[in-house]
């Protein structure tokens, strides 16, 4: 099953719908265009369904193979949103609209899918039934779970639901994978801490709020190397930290704190909230200061199934002699992590070259990614679905 030769037939057109895409990038849920636009390709190219507004802005297509016999359904998955950011990047196709771009690919996403759901209706070689999904939202929306939540998975009947990232750093056309966690838990917290403003002059008569979310910075720190399993991983980052003084002799009043929590463990995921709320809580009370600590619970960890993986695997083994089976999982989170928990499946990444990172304002999806990818998406629904038997 190496890359299909009519992806390389096809790749003028898959480009042409990804450089579209990338010109006219949309944020979250508002990706009204976009979905359109993957609609009435999916109509053009024979699905036997096409179901808009899944998940506000979602948008699923069904394609039946020439047998059925099998009962199975299969679903893969593309996200369609772009990011806040102001493209810098050097194409003759760059986006149109001031501060949004597709910084982290999902236009390459949404063109790959697209090139494999044309391919599947043209050759329908599989029993059983494709899915093919298109998600908004991804950025910090949970696309996945708004589609999840308004049956996905019962009203299409999906059975197993395979994604697919790009990697910058990583070879075109290289497949990385591993079972298990992949991909990290994104949750957040924001910390206001209320003390007594004055003067630098006489710090005595004030609570001063800097040094105490200072102490409360540094311990958070303190938090992974001395809580943390050492054998686990978690990152802890406060990415910003405001103070309510613009002078260089005035101590604060209130000081807010925002960042980030990262784990590959939901059991670290819990201990690591309990360890920042009583580091907070416990510096401010011992400095005289109020808080106000707000914890938020963001995606959980994406987790390959051993099964599927193996799966991915194989198929991606088909298409290049190059895949890592045992990569590192990575910090980053993903909502697909959400699919995951409802359904059997795997998420890959396919090497994007050596491109800027994702959300940086000059990344680019490399376009010769897009017949590896494809002809993944193609071969797994083929591979899951062969005619002629049932596969388990």
């Amino acid at each position: 099953m190496p890359i299909k030769n009519r992806f390389g037939q096809l790749h003028k057109d898959i480009i042409e719908w990804r450089h579209d895409f990338h010109q006219h990038p949309e944020l979250l849920y508002e990706v009204h265009r976009t979905a359109s636009r993957v609609a009435d390709l999916l109509r053009d190219f024979g699905c036997n369904k096409v179901i808009e507004a899944v998940g506000q802005t979602g948008v699923v297509g069904v394609i039946t193979g020439t047998e059925s016999s099998s009962g199975k359904v299969v679903g893969l998955r593309a996200d369609m949103d772009a990011l806040p950011i102001m493209e810098e990047a050097n194409v003759d196709y760059a986006s149109k609209t001031p501060g949004k771009m597709h910084a982290c690919g999902h236009d390459g996403h949404t063109a790959m899918l697209l090139g494999a759901a044309k391919y599947l209706c043209e050759t329908r070689n599989f029993n059983g039934e494709a899915v093919v999904v298109f998600q908004p939202a991804e950025e910090g929306g949970a696309g996945a779970k708004a589609m999840i939540d308004e049956g996905l998975m019962e009203r299409f009947k999906i059975q197993e639901i395979y994604g697919m990232h790009n990697m910058p750093g990583r070879a075109v056309g290289q497949f990385a994978i591993c079972a298990g966690p992949i991909l990290a838990s994104a949750d957040k917290f924001k910390v206001q801490i209320t003390g007594k403003g004055g003067h630098a002059a006489v710090p005595h008569e004030a609570i001063d709020t800097t040094l105490i979310a200072a102490q409360i910075l540094v311990n958070l720190n303190l938090i992974v190397s001395r809580s943390v399993d050492p054998l686990k991983r978690v990152v802890i980052t406060a990415g910003t930290f405001k103070t309510d003084s613009n002078a260089a002799n005035v101590i604060a009043h209130r000081v807010i704190m925002e960042g980030s929590v990262r784990c590959l463990d939901e059991d670290m995921r819990g201990l690591a909230e309990k360890r920042v709320t009583e580091v907070v809580e416990g510096i401010a009370l011992a400095h005289g200061a109020k808080v106000n600590l707000v914890y938020e619970r963001g995606y959980p960890v994406t987790v390959n199934h051993d099964v599927s993986t193996q799966y991915a695997i194989e198929v991606a083994k088909g298409i290049s002699n190059d895949v890592v089976e045992n990569a590192d999982p990575i910090m980053p989170s993903e909502d697909f992590s959400y699919m995951l928990e409802a359904r059997p499946g795997a998420f890959i990444f396919l090497g994007n070259g050596d491109s800027a990172m994702c959300h940086h304002p000059e990344y680019i999806f490399d376009d010769n990614a897009i017949p590896f990818g494809s002809s993944w998406y193609a071969g797994i629904i083929e591979a899951r679905m062969p005619n002629g038997k049932f596969e388990n």
